[in-house]
């Protein structure tokens, strides 16, 4: 098949797409993906898809779309015809789904074609084209590329490596080379709302060039030839990443790359991303690999394609000096402590929510913590291999650590993109190839098992202790002032907005015995006005007080008092060193 993009008016937020799609004369069905890699769930965006015309021999022919599969378009093929041409229009923006601005977009190419049904996207070939708006640049994996005026032609690719190859654009762009060896090599093609955002700092620049060099010590192995980490820098377009075997869809806001604190808050967005092209891309769940974009994903083993990737993203993270390495028993008491005081862990297991992750991405609503979200297999999947590093390091004398399971799981060491993959079963004797172990067992508690808490032994082993204390935690402050958001979830039990609304209340805490709610706005605090220091002040003075801090909040419309009874003053989660214990987590995180 073939497609011509005409992206000429992204900037308006519409797209054109022109298909050819080879075809026999009779009855013949089209399909607009739906199960979307790396989305890991039937989340194609159909109501984006709209103006569609089919025709076969320069006449329009009628189509109708499937009654119990709206994925599906019907259309009968005349005699004489060996093709279809399909046009329809590409809307790129929907609540919470930008995807274009006045100055840059990201196309994701399932959002663009219609396919064959019930084919193998493997051995099924696509030609794409694709017509820029005038004077923007892009950037993406898709190999052989030709320009001609505004059009850029490429290479004839296998279907599934053509929507594994997004590609952005924009008219503000910076094309940086990270890293070089022979014809391989690694670019960040950033594409910025403004020009001043493209003006990253030496120092970030120079942490980012360690990526490379830094995975292939982690991995041993490379799986791609030329890797694209594509960027786009926009408060509009918000907070994405994307994995995608030789490059990554990563969304971040306009300041990302020039404000220290976007990169102590999301400084692992690339490395995670890029990380998956050894670990989801090259290796890849047996059951969450497909013949087409059709067929439903199975994603029980996103533990391991995900929680695993996102201790080996963070570990990266520190390892290139992204992040500060002494910071990393900070960053680590956050993500414990946020795991280990969610209701939700009381019944839910992690593979719960990896089995109904299609769900659990798209899940809406109040009390996540009681619900469990989507983002507990990334963060307890980090606490899980962080206590699988540790074990193999204690198992083998310290000799040996997870840096030489990858090396074993992603062998050989130099191939092209292509997808090699493995089960649960595959991970364990990995695993004991390395360091014989109960490896069985081990994932049966903290995956498959209720485990009323996340592994913390394994961080006392590693010579540290969790505390609470009045000091504020640098990373809870940095996720805070990007999200404008306040954290009292370990002193009150509450997260909520800087301007007083509650996101969310802890079972058992003392806003929850007070009859706080979810969805609740603060106006006062003590009789005072709420604001943020209005809340500090009283949460400190309390401790000097024997009476409740009392709030005054409304609930559509009605409003009501609440006597929270607490006494502790403010408190955040740290980690301490162990007197006489070696500190094997600045091991980890130390450059390789």
């Amino acid at each position: 098949m073939t497609l011509l993009l005409d992206a000429s008016e992204a900037a308006r937020g519409i797209m054109a797409s022109h298909i050819t799609i080879p075809a026999k004369p009779g009855a013949f069905t089209i399909v607009y993906p739906k199960w979307i890699p790396g989305e890991h769930g039937p989340t194609g965006p159909l109501n984006d898809l709209t103006q569609l015309r089919i025709s076969a021999n320069g006449r329009d022919l009628a189509w109708r779309r499937d009654k119990i599969d709206l994925y599906a378009f019907h259309v009968d093929v005349p005699a004489g015809a060996d093709s279809i041409t399909v046009d329809f229009t590409v809307l790129l923006n929907a609540p919470g789904d930008t995807m274009a601005t006045r100055n840059l977009a990201i196309v994701n190419w399932n959002r663009d074609l219609l396919y064959q049904s019930d084919i193998n996207s493997h051995q099924y070939f696509v030609k794409p084209s694709i017509i820029l708006p005038h004077g923007w640049s892009y950037g993406t994996a898709l190999p052989g590329p030709r320009k001609s005026g505004d059009r850029m032609d490429f290479d004839t690719v296998a279907l599934n490596m053509f929507v594994d190859s997004p590609l952005d654009m924009g008219r503000y762009y910076k094309h940086v080379l990270l890293w070089q060896n022979g014809n391989a090599a690694q670019w960040l093609d950033a594409f910025a709302d403004k020009p001043q955002d493209l003006e990253f700092p030496a120092k970030e620049v120079a942490a980012y060039k360690r990526m490379t060099p830094q995975a292939l010590a982690l991995y041993g192995s490379r799986h791609w030839n030329e890797y694209h980490a594509l960027l786009t820098l926009s408060d509009a377009i918000g907070f994405q990443g994307i994995e995608h075997h030789q490059s990554s869809d990563n969304r971040a806001p306009d300041d990302f790359m020039t404000n220290p604190k976007q990169q102590v808050a999301g400084g692992d967005l690339i490395t995670h991303e890029f990380s998956h092209s050894w670990n989801g891309k090259y290796r890849r769940p047996d059951d969450l690999t497909t013949l087409n974009f059709q067929i439903p994903q199975q994603t029980d083993l996103l533990w391991v394609y995900e929680g695993m990737n996102q201790y080996l993203g963070d570990v990266l993270k520190f390892r290139t000096g992204i992040g500060d390495p002494k910071t990393y028993p900070e960053y680590l008491a956050a993500v414990y402590a946020e795991l280990d005081n969610e209701p939700g862990r009381m019944t839910t297991p992690i593979i719960d929510t990896t089995t109904g992750a299609p769900y659990f991405y798209v899940a809406r609503g109040q009390y996540s913590s009681l619900r469990r979200t989507a983002g507990d297999f990334y963060s307890e999947g980090h606490l899980i291999w962080l206590a699988a590093d540790l074990t193999i390091r204690e198992q083998t004398g310290s000799r040996k650590s997870l840096d030489d399971f990858e090396h074993l799981f992603t062998q050989p060491a130099l191939t092209g993109p292509i997808t090699k993959t493995y089960t649960r079963a595959e991970v364990e004797q990995t695993l004991n190839e390395v360091a014989p172990y109960d490896w069985h067992g081990f994932f049966e508690r903290y995956v498959y098992e209720v485990s009323p808490h996340p592994p913390y032994d394994d961080i006392e082993r590693a010579g540290w202790r969790l505390v609470y204390n009045a000091k504020p935690n640098d990373f809870i402050d940095a996720d805070n002032a990007e999200e404008h958001s306040l954290d009292y979830w370990y002193s009150l039990g509450v997260h909520l907005t800087s301007e007083g609304v509650v996101h969310d209340v802890r079972k058992g805490s003392p806003a929850w015995n007070a009859g706080l709610a979810d969805g609740a706005k603060i106006v006062a605090v003590n009789d005072q006005q709420f604001d943020p220091d209005a809340l500090e002040f009283a949460v400190k003075s309390a401790q000097h007080s024997r009476s409740p801090i009392a709030l005054l909040a409304s609930v559509n419309g009605w409003y009501g008092t609440y006597a929270l009874n607490y006494h502790g003053g403010l408190r955040y989660p740290h980690l301490v060193r162990i007197s006489g214990r070696p500190d094997t987590l600045s091991k980890i995180v130390a450059p390789h």
